[in-house]
């Protein structure tokens, strides 16, 4: 999995009450795009250290 800044990271929820969440890509630690990334969530605006799953994907944003 491979992320640019601007990017879209949407985590689909496996388990009972988890939801999907959707965030923004603002920081990639690695200049290949790979993981780990800092991404700001939808739903309340935080920002987290993420290394995404097998429940994660990438949408691109505008290049």
């Amino acid at each position: 999995m491979n992320a640019t800044v601007g990017d879209r990271l949407i985590v689909e929820g496996t388990y009972g009450a988890n939801a999907r969440r959707e965030g923004f890509v603002v920081g990639v630690e690695h200049a290949d795009g790979s993981p780990p990334y800092l991404v700001r969530w939808l739903d309340n605006g935080r920002e987290s250290l993420v290394y995404p799953g097998p429940d994660a994907r990438i949408v691109p944003g505008r290049r």
